[in-house]
């Protein structure tokens, strides 16, 4: 039995930065080819600039989320884990 559609539900945090991640990686790739105009090549750094920042961002928050549930001299500042759905 097919389940019924519902209202799109809003991407993960890690859904995001893989997604944000793949497209960095293919607009790398697509500007090591070299078949870029110069207004295409810088319009493709700016996006790749936007991208990195944004990765950077989600591994600088995961990192913190990380280190305030190891951190054993305060365990009550600890967030529980609630993965989204």
């Amino acid at each position: 039995m097919a389940k019924p559609t519902s209202a799109p539900a809003e991407t993960t945090p890690v859904a995001d930065f893989e997604h944000s991640l793949d497209e960095l990686e293919q607009l790398v790739a697509r500007m090591e080819g070299g078949d870029m105009s110069l207004d295409e090549s810088l319009s493709a750094f700016e996006r790749g600039i936007g991208l990195y920042r944004h990765c950077q961002q989600a591994l600088d928050q995961a990192e913190l989320r990380v280190r305030l549930l190891l951190d054993p001299d305060a365990p009550q500042a600890a967030e529980p884990f609630t993965p989204e759905t």
